[in-house]
C-alpha cells in the first residue's frame, strides 16, 4: 500500500463534509476566522485519528464531534488564560455590527425582533441543540453524537429551549398587546 492511498481515502471521504462542518464551526464560534480556524483544526485531528474510525459509522458525526471537542478544548483553554480586551476599555461604537454566523444572518432576515432576541437569550448548550436540531436538521441520535451528552439530554435541553422561547414570546406578545391598549 502506497503512503499516498490512505491520504486520498481520507480526503475523498471528509472533504464533502467541509461546508457543514464549516457551518457548524462558525455557530459555534461566532466568527467566521475562527470558524476557518476550527474547521482545519478538525481536519487535523480527524487525519491524525482516522485509522481508529470505523467504516461503516457515521463518519459525519465523527467529524462534528472531533469539532466539537476542539471548540471547547480551546474554549476552555481560554477561559484559563483571561484577557483584557481594549473594547472594555474604551467603549466602541458600532454602526452596522457585522454578521458573524450563519445563524446570525438567518435570525437577520427574520422580521420579529422578539425572536432574534429569544434565540440569542438561549444559553450556548441549548442554543447550538436547537440549531442543530431546527436549523440544519440534525435527528436526536446525530445531535447526541455531535455534543458528546446522551439522547435524553438532547431531548430535554430541546425541550427546555422550545419552552423558554416561547414564554419569553408569550410575555413579549402579552406586554406588546397591553402597550397598544394603552
Amino acid at each position: 500500500m502506497s503512503i499516498a492511498g490512505p491520504a486520498d481515502s481520507f480526503a475523498e471521504q471528509v472533504l464533502p463534509y467541509a461546508g457543514q462542518l464549516h457551518s457548524v464551526a462558525l455557530r459555534l464560534t461566532g466568527n467566521p476566522a475562527n470558524a476557518e480556524d476550527l474547521v482545519q483544526e478538525t481536519y487535523a485531528k480527524a487525519y491524525a485519528g482516522f485509522r481508529a474510525f470505523e467504516p461503516g459509522t457515521n463518519l459525519r458525526a465523527w467529524l462534528y464531534r472531533i469539532e466539537t471537542n476542539a471548540f471547547y478544548n480551546t474554549y476552555r483553554a481560554r477561559c484559563r488564560r483571561p484577557e483584557v480586551l481594549l473594547e472594555s476599555l474604551e467603549p466602541a461604537e458600532a454602526e452596522h455590527p457585522a454578521t458573524s454566523s450563519a445563524e446570525d444572518a438567518a435570525l437577520a432576515e427574520m422580521p420579529d425582533p422578539a425572536l432574534i432576541a429569544a434565540l440569542r437569550g438561549l444559553p450556548s448548550q441549548m442554543a447550538t441543540t436547537i440549531y442543530l436540531a431546527d436549523a440544519e436538521g440534525y435527528r436526536y441520535a446525530e445531535i447526541a453524537e455531535i455534543t458528546g451528552v446522551p439522547i435524553g439530554t438532547v431531548m430535554s435541553r430541546l425541550h427546555r429551549a422550545r419552552k423558554r422561547l416561547r414564554t419569553v414570546l408569550v410575555d413579549h406578545l402579552r406586554s406588546d398587546v397591553s402597550q397598544r391598549a394603552a
